[in-house]
């Protein structure tokens, strides 16, 4: 800030200096002792007048500029409050309503990622509850398809001793024909021989 304080006081001292530096010229021959002390006191009234000016103009660029920092850091509660009726006014004006925009769209960005948030957690609820009853089916179809896979087990080894049976009761039935068809015979013979 130094530069523009510079940039601003050394025209103003250089314009005082070369004023100063005509008057001496202009009256070159009338000049006496009491002439170069007033010359002395104004210009050492031309080089602060120079520098408050500086100051008075750059200071409120200063506070600007301090508080545009402060806003690029992220605080965007940052504000400038100038008194003038100037254009330096009018720019801290701007400035104060950039960053309460900044700040009111930084709200409304949290207020949305929250609000997406509650919404995730929603959703993500109601599909683990989903899954869990999925889950809890699909667990209750495994034990129901165990208990038919055991059963069927069961049958198949019931038809199998039954087909075991079966097979016997034929063999049995199939003795029990030829005893009935010996006995058939040997009763026919028997009635045949007794005629």
């Amino acid at each position: 800030m130094a530069k523009l304080t510079s940039k601003i006081a050394v025209p103003i001292i250089l314009v005082g200096v070369f004023s100063i530096a005509v008057f001496i010229a202009a009256g070159y021959e009338r000049l006496n002792f009491s002439f170069y002390i007033i010359i002395s006191l104004l210009a050492i009234y031309v080089f602060f007048f120079g520098l408050a000016v500086g100051q008075n103009l750059a200071s409120p660029i200063k506070k600007i500029l301090n508080k545009a920092t402060e806003l690029s850091e992220g605080n965007l509660s940052s504000r400038v409050y100038i008194e003038t009726k100037d254009e330096l006014s009018e720019l801290a004006r701007v400035f104060n309503k950039i960053a309460e925009e900044l700040e009111v769209s930084r709200e409304q960005k949290s207020n949305t990622e929250k609000s997406v948030g509650i919404k995730v957690k929603a959703k993500t609820k109601e599909l683990e509850e989903t899954i869990n009853a999925l889950e809890q089916k699909v667990k209750n179809r495994t034990i129901e398809l165990e208990r038919l896979v055991k059963d069927s087990s069961k049958l198949q080894e019931d038809v199998k001793g039954k087909k075991d049976e079966t097979i016997q009761l034929k063999k049995e039935l199939d003795s029990f024909k030829q005893k009935v068809s010996k006995y058939s015979r040997s009763k026919t013979k028997t009635t045949e021989n007794n005629e």
